[in-house]
């Protein structure tokens, strides 16, 4: 169990914790909208945030980010850090704050993702997760005290817990044997998180992560299991991996039936804007994930009336806005012929162009989620959202 005395003690050092205050739940819906205070900003939930792998959007400046999509928060990742540009660059620096030049509210990732999908010979033992790097082959062991220094170290607001993030249609005995793991794991990190002080004067969160794969037993145990370090959020992990769409929905319901009301539920690495709707609705408060950048690198853009390839021949000749309801000056400075062009010919002003376009819609959309919240009328709106989301232009 966690020494509590330990944690009392870490707690009273430090002069702010986080608060969550949750404002609204839609009618007939268990969509929410709330507010988190960290010592870095307010954040109105829901709430997406962009992913800054490396402490950087792929091609985007921080300014834009901030000023033109209205990012509130954005996540970066402990194993990309950790590898480069290495911690005693960061410390150097006084944490990722200062050294990417972002002043609002960040999240960093714990690295089990990336250790599951980017490590060369991965190697699960009691102590940790023994891995070679991807970028040269070194070796190396992420534990979970060592993970709960290196994002110390790094300063986001918000750190994650280290989990082993299984393949979504493992069976069930690995699933089983897996989250036993995991929540061995969590123990120690909530015990080194007790030990530890931030190191830049700010305060930094904790969250488990629960995992389970599709099944609802062990999503359920893994829910409750958490609960038992009152941390100052939860999230939901080992989703959008593999399952089909129907189980990862019926996975969120399973987890937020058992979590506690009073903490914001955070959904890893989801998703596509109907998938952020509809965990909305099933009330999760926060989300993160690459496909706004990634897709948009690939000349897709989403918009409030479907979804656009901008490869397609079709927009060569159309000399409209970007994005007419768009809510970025790229949206109203470009047409879509012109982005086209640049698709085609492969220009980086393409990826950089249709990279904040999404990013902005993506915020938005959680945006407009959140008024519809407070305006009662949210499940409403998100059906009509949900069929125009679903269109291919």
């Amino acid at each position: 169990m966690l020494n509590s005395q330990l944690f009392f003690v870490s707690l009273c050092v430090i002069c702010i914790v986080m608060k969550f205050t949750l404002q609204h739940t839609a009618p007939a819906t268990n969509a929410r909208a709330g507010l988190m205070e960290t010592d870095h900003g307010t954040i109105e939930t829901p709430i997406f945030m962009p992913v800054g792998t490396a402490a950087a959007m792929k091609g985007i400046f921080h300014r834009d980010i901030e000023q033109e999509a209205k990012a509130q928060i954005i996540l970066a990742n402990t194993y990309h850090l950790y590898l480069r540009p290495g911690m005693d660059i960061i410390e150097q620096a006084g944490g990722v704050h200062r050294f990417s030049s972002w002043n609002k509210p960040m999240l960093t990732d714990s690295g089990g993702f990336q250790v599951f999908s980017l490590a060369a010979c991965r190697k699960l033992k009691e102590d940790g997760c023994h891995f070679q790097s991807h970028i040269d082959g070194s070796r190396h062991i992420f534990t979970p005290e060592s993970v709960i220094d290196t994002e110390r170290t790094i300063g986001a607001d918000i750190m994650m817990a280290f989990d082993e993030c299984p393949p979504g249609d493992a069976p069930y005995d690995y699933a089983k044997k897996s989250l036993a793991l995991t929540e061995r794991w969590l123990e120690r990190c909530f015990n080194r998180y007790a030990q530890t002080q931030p190191k830049y004067g700010h305060y930094q969160s904790l969250f488990p992560i629960v995992q389970g794969c599709s099944y609802p037993d062990l999503r359920a145990k893994a829910a409750e299991n958490v609960q038992q370090y009152d941390a100052d959020g939860y999230a939901i992990g080992g989703l959008a991996v593999g399952e089909p769409t129907d189980v990862m929905y019926s996975m969120i319901e399973v987890v937020n039936a058992v979590l506690p009301e009073n903490k914001p539920r955070y959904l890893m690495g989801v998703g596509t804007p109907i998938n952020i709707l509809e965990a909305i609705d099933r009330g999760v408060d926060m989300f993160d994930c690459v496909m706004p950048t990634r897709n948009g690198r690939n000349g897709q853009i989403f918009t409030s009336e479907g979804t656009i390839n901008l490869r397609n021949k079709k927009w060569e000749d159309d000399f409209s806005p970007l994005d007419p309801n768009g809510a970025s000056f790229v949206d109203r400075l470009y047409t879509k012929a012109y982005v086209h062009h640049l698709v085609v010919c492969k220009e980086m002003l393409a990826a950089q162009i249709a990279s904040l376009h999404n990013i902005a819609f993506y915020l938005w959309l959680v945006g407009e989620a959140r008024k519809h919240i407070i305006e009662g009328d949210f499940a409403q709106w998100k059906a009509v959202m949900v069929e125009k989301l679903g269109r291919r232009l």
